[in-house]
């Protein structure tokens, strides 16, 4: 078993957050800032839309106050028109008048010699009944024809004012519609800006959120990470990354994983870890990460060997340990970072080196990159 050294750790600090409490501060960051990014897109949606819809409303208010200018115009000339009209109207009615009270005046003058006489000139025979009869209806038909000429007239202007006016409804009519449209187009707008109001709102409010998450999450880690100096001591804490994973061992990287030419055996095998050397036999090996020990015992060419299940489809195995290295037992807590045995050279090996493994839901990987990924480096 393991030599005393690794001794019996400490109590652990009741008042310290656990893995799963950091987890779960992750959790909220993370949460957080996704939903920052997504209104930060929306965002970027919502100013398109602000921007298109304001487009949109200029081009309709110039279309209105066009619709408007338009219309103004046209009563302006109906205007002018129905006065037309009227004045129109008022010489047809004063020619119509004018003729009665002629006609009339003639016949009540009993042939009217004198004012025929004015009227045709001197006929030197206005003392004729039948001449009488004829002057008065040259000046009938004078009057009838310069009563006709002011009727054709007012009829031709009442024409044109009607004309007009269906213009004028006409136009009143697409100033409605344009007026309406405005209206919408104005009111699709203002919805658009505040939108964006809202959502540039709630991005400082998510902003805001994510940033104390950000420290809050930083603080849970770093406190982590002081739990575990506590519990384990400073040498174990100090390699514990905030991914909650440790480097495991001492050393550089002797031998990389995947197919290799077998130093021992003298043939191509997968070589299913990555080889890390030290100063020699005796250092200790800590765990990646936090789990349960299942695995504590002689394994063939890996010697004396610990697995750890780490509970997330992970699992970490350290092979080669020195005889009586091992310092865990099967069905064991660890946390990352904890003195778990000593590197040896049991097995199938030609060296002072510990074989790190790591498995994804059963599944040998590379254990380089994917400690990279948990922020260690080995080697």
């Amino acid at each position: 078993m393991l030599t005393a050294s690794l001794g019996a750790a400490p109590a652990y600090a009741a008042d310290f957050p656990s893995w799963t409490d950091v987890q779960a501060a992750k959790r909220d960051e993370a949460s957080a800032k996704a939903e920052l990014a997504r209104l930060t897109a929306a965002i970027s949606t919502a100013q398109v839309e602000v921007d298109s819809t304001q487009k949109e409303a200029e081009a309709r208010g110039n279309e209105f106050n066009a619709a408007q200018q338009a219309y103004d115009e046209q009563v302006l000339v109906a205007q002018k028109v129905e006065e037309q009209r009227a004045a129109a109207q008022a010489v047809a009615d004063k020619a119509k008048a004018d003729s009665t009270r002629l006609i009339s005046k003639l016949a009540k003058q009993g042939g009217g010699g004198d004012l025929t006489v004015n009227l045709l000139g001197d006929t030197g025979g206005a003392d004729s009944y039948l001449y009488r009869i004829g002057a008065m209806q040259k000046v009938s038909e004078r009057s009838d024809a310069l009563w006709a000429n002011a009727v054709q007239a007012q009829n031709v202007a009442k024409s044109l004012a009607a004309q007009e006016e269906v213009e004028k409804n006409k136009l009143e009519q697409l100033r409605q519609d344009a007026e309406a449209k405005q209206k919408v187009a104005q009111a699709a707008a203002e919805a658009a800006a505040q939108r964006l109001a809202d959502l540039e709102a709630a991005q400082a409010k998510a902003a805001s959120l994510t940033a104390f998450l950000t420290g809050q999450r930083e603080q849970t880690e770093a406190d982590y990470l002081e739990g575990l100096r506590q519990k384990w001591g400073s040498g174990a804490g100090g390699e514990v990354s905030p991914s909650g994973w440790a480097r495991p061992a001492a050393g550089y990287i002797s031998s990389n994983f995947g197919q290799r030419y077998h130093p021992i055996y003298h043939r191509w095998q997968l070589h299913t870890g990555v080889d890390l050397a030290g100063p020699g036999c005796g250092i200790p090996i800590y765990a990646a990460h936090a789990g349960v020990v299942t695995y504590a015992g002689w394994n063939g060419d890996l010697g004396n060997f610990i697995q750890i299940d780490h509970r997330d489809g992970t699992s970490s195995g350290y092979g080669h340990i020195m005889p009586g290295g091992i310092g865990v037992s099967i069905g064991q807590e660890v946390a990352p970072g904890q003195p778990i045995a000593r590197v040896g050279t049991t097995g199938g090996s030609t060296g002072c080196h510990l074989h790190f493994i790591i498995r994804v839901n059963g599944q040998l990987t590379d254990p380089v990159p994917f400690m990279r990924n948990q922020g260690i480096t080995l080697g």
